[in-house]
């Protein structure tokens, strides 16, 4: 039953009429408590019931005196649709009101900086590893098709600031594609996370030589994989959460589980790899100074940095910032700020500071260098009127006359 939460919200809860008796007989709707955290006590079938407005929800304060009603259908089972459209936030004084718009506009200025620095970064990232083809293994081959999610996301991310209010009303069919395709990417970046931890885990631990690993089982992993996870996810918003372009911004989401849920599972898969590796690092390659080594040992650092990174950023959905202003500001700035520069700590841990592309760059600029020099004076001997064998060609020319 609710009488816990009765409790705890005395006064709102004490106004609202008696619940009529249930016949624990007949057909009834089991006590539940919704993803905001206002419990439906047991309710015969047919019934509409009202419960109190949620105090605080997401950092903003509610007026309990308002209620919120759902239905129990002849079938006994909770209508999805709850109607909170009665529930008002509290008018804040003025000055708080214009310190969290303050707030609020910066962290989106924020988050346009960093996506935008993210995706300038991750092309030239992407337009290096494509031009160095001296460097195409299979280590870097993965870091590029990490680079490429992050750069299909965030321009999907940008695509999504486009839709205005009244589209994510009507729920418009292209609204939800854009939302689809924007959470394939999301899942493909983690998975690409589990490649990378993956390759490292098979080339380090297991000892497996590289040269016999198949480039076309991690493309199927990064990429399809994560195919029918989105299929699944696609299938349960169309049948039990078809809304608001399938982006609400309702935390705990029951369909969003479907995605959730394997990305989680990556995240921790990954962990166990890295705790492998490093433990095989300090023990049996310390004494070891080959090259190869080298190019392991630092793209573990990488992804050292890199997975935590990552992780943390994804967990904080899941995080409740709290009800005091200093807490939720301060989730906000470091979720937006984690969120937005993703893909340029990306780039510059897997391209701009991998020793290979580094080299591989400089011995590039250094050819073309030698190339425009050595142009450059047969220009210049190719245009010297007075050259001895053009005066002796133009005088056996002449003598020929």
């Amino acid at each position: 039953n609710c009488s816990l939460f009765d409790a705890l919200h005395g006064p709102a809860a004490a106004r609202l009429p008696p619940a009529p008796p249930v016949d624990l007989t007949g057909v009834y709707c089991n006590s539940t408590t919704d993803e905001i955290g206002t419990c439906w006590p047991p309710t015969t079938a047919g019934q509409l019931v009202a419960r109190p407005c949620p105090e605080f929800f997401n950092g903003v304060k509610y007026n309990t005196t308002r209620s919120v009603y759902r239905e129990c259908s002849e079938n006994g089972t909770w209508a999805s649709r709850i109607n909170y459209s009665h529930c008002e936030p509290l008018l804040m004084e003025q000055k708080t009101f214009e310190v969290y718009e303050v707030h609020y506009r910066i962290v989106l200025i924020i988050n346009y900086l960093g996506h935008s620095i993210s995706t300038a970064v991750l092309i030239v990232a992407f337009v290096v590893f494509l031009c160095l083809r001296s460097i195409r293994c299979l280590r870097n081959v993965i870091h590029w098709n990490l680079i490429t999610t992050f750069i299909l996301r965030n321009t999907l991310w940008f695509l999504m600031q486009m839709i205005d209010e009244e589209v994510h009303e009507r729920n418009e069919p292209w609204c939800r594609l854009v939302t689809t395709i924007y959470n394939y990417f999301v899942v493909t970046n983690f998975f690409w996370m589990f490649v990378e931890g993956c390759y490292l885990h098979t080339a380090i631990v297991m000892t497996y030589s590289t040269d016999k690993m198949r480039k076309w089982k991690f493309l199927f992993i990064g990429w399809c994989i994560p195919c029918p996870i989105i299929v699944a996810w696609v299938i349960g918003k169309l049948y039990y959460e078809n809304e608001e372009c399938w982006f609400g911004e309702v935390v705990g989401h029951r369909m969003d589980y479907i995605i959730q849920g394997p990305v989680v599972l990556v995240l921790l898969v990954n962990f166990i790899f890295l705790f492998n590796i490093v433990r095989i690092l300090m023990t049996k390659l310390r004494a070891s100074t080959t090259s190869e080594t080298m190019q392991y040992r630092k793209a573990v650092k990488a992804i050292l940095v890199l997975l935590p990174l990552l992780g943390i950023t994804y967990i904080l959905f899941f995080i409740d910032p709290g009800k005091d202003d200093i807490s939720y500001v301060a989730f906000l700035y470091f979720n937006s700020f984690l969120q937005s520069f993703q893909g340029f700590f990306v780039s510059v841990f897997y391209c701009f500071l991998n020793g290979e592309v580094r080299t591989a760059a400089r011995k590039r600029w250094h050819r073309w260098q030698d190339n425009h020099t050595l142009r450059v004076r047969v220009a210049r001997a190719m245009s010297i009127p007075t050259s001895p064998t053009r005066v002796s060609f133009q005088s056996i020319k002449q003598t020929g006359v």
